[in-house]
């Protein structure tokens, strides 16, 4: 199956200013892949300077808008990867998380990582059907 770049923006746009190699979404087939992005403000496309629970609802916004650009929705994400600078942010990402997916949430997993090369705490990416 071809695979198909989606434009989301203005996702694309500051993906494009960082000079980031990758896509905000990704599809082939029925399947849509969107990649994990820094928490951007919406307002400025600068990655926020925020605490953990609003890192954390703006990438799961970002995932919320990618999904339905694509032609899907929060409901038919099938996996999320969280990657968190901090395990101690775990039940705090959770209590958001949830917010989200309230009712039979993806499959997921929660990966400590050191750091990027950025002043940001967690990146949500996922695979969805359309």
């Amino acid at each position: 199956m071809k695979r198909e770049i989606v434009r989301v923006e203005p996702l694309s746009s500051y993906l494009e200013k960082w000079k980031a190699p990758t896509s905000a979404v990704t599809r082939s087939g029925g399947t849509i892949y969107v990649s994990g992005l820094p928490p951007f403000d919406p307002e400025t496309g600068e990655v926020v300077d925020a605490p953990i629970e609003r890192q954390t609802e703006l990438v799961l916004e970002q995932m919320k808008l990618c999904l339905e650009t694509a032609g899907s929705s929060l409901d038919n994400v099938l996996k999320c990867n969280v990657y968190c600078t901090s395990v101690a942010a775990f039940a705090t990402v959770n209590a958001i998380y949830a917010r989200y997916f309230p009712k039979d949430p993806p499959a997921r997993i929660f990966v400590c990582v050191p750091a990027w090369p950025g002043h940001f705490d967690i990146e949500i990416d996922c695979i969805a059907a359309v």
